[in-house]
């Protein structure tokens, strides 16, 4: 059985920084992403990392700010989010999400992960 537990939330003033994360057990995770949504938008994607964290992909709406990074212990995935620079627009619920299927697939695609977070919310106050 595949458990997500997401740490890290919480609010920052705009130019701060947080850190959020997933800790992810229960399978091999071909790749692990985040993700965000705010109220009567789409949820959007924000990074995505490999397996082997060797492959990274972020939205432009993010890239050089966040930095998206795993480290495995034993049988868990735990795979961060660092947020510098932190916009107003960032306001968001964030949620981790996995992809347990071994095949290749869209990082930025929603359709990609079978799991998901329950999600955690980082507000930005300017």
């Amino acid at each position: 059985q595949v458990q997500l537990v997401e740490s890290g939330g919480g609010t920052a003033q705009a130019g701060g920084s947080l850190r959020l994360s997933c800790a992810a057990s229960g399978r091999t995770f071909s790749m692990n992403g985040w993700f965000r949504q705010t109220p009567g938008k789409e949820r959007e994607f924000a990074a995505a990392i490999s397996r082997s964290g060797a492959i990274t992909h972020y939205a432009d709406s993010v890239k050089g700010r966040f930095t998206i990074s795993r480290d495995n212990v034993k049988n868990t995935v735990t795979v961060y989010l660092q947020m510098n620079n932190l916009l107003p627009e960032d306001t968001a619920v964030y949620y981790c999400a996995v992809r347990s299927i071994i095949t290749i697939a869209p990082m930025p695609s929603l359709g990609s992960y079978n799991h998901w977070g329950q999600g955690t919310q980082v507000t930005v106050s300017s």
